[in-house]
């Protein structure tokens, strides 16, 4: 099973705790998928609804594909993601509860489809934020600390 990461979101480990991560098929048009396959995807500010039962990608920057010319995509339009309905139904309950939120992690290409993996999140506070940080150091510490006594 080969995956390539095609475009990643970075800040959302630093902005948020995930707490479950599910994989999603997108509907995609073709420009979109060469655009993609090239590397010019951004996922910075994207996050994911769910309205009437279905779970739709906003945000997320897909770059015009240079060769397509007027059969072009809209950037940023919003795309449909391909989930089953239970995950959906379950997905919905959780976001309504007080604090959680559907952001996409990534976009990777598995087996010639296009994926994003979703993941639940709760907002980190800043007091979150120093703690992450204040123990990525103390770890990096650590381990300077051994390969020094090597």
């Amino acid at each position: 099973m080969s995956e390539k990461i095609l475009c990643l979101n970075k800040k959302a480990w630093h902005d948020y705790t995930i707490e479950e991560t599910y994989e999603a098929g997108i509907a995609l048009q073709g420009t979109e998928v060469k655009s993609l396959r090239l590397g010019k995807g951004n996922l910075k500010d994207s996050y994911v609804l769910i309205e009437n039962e279905e779970a739709f990608l906003h945000h997320t920057h897909i770059s015009p594909y240079p060769q397509a010319h007027q059969f072009n995509h809209e950037p940023e339009r919003v795309r449909k993601l391909l989930l089953h309905k239970q995950e959906i139904r379950r997905l919905s309950g959780k976001t309504n509860e007080r604090g959680y939120t559907l952001i996409p992690l990534k976009i990777y290409l598995k087996n010639g489809k296009i994926k994003t993996a979703i993941g639940l999140a709760k907002g980190k506070t800043l007091y979150d934020k120093r703690e992450d940080m204040k123990k990525r150091s103390a770890d990096r510490e650590m381990e300077k600390a051994l390969k020094e006594k090597r």
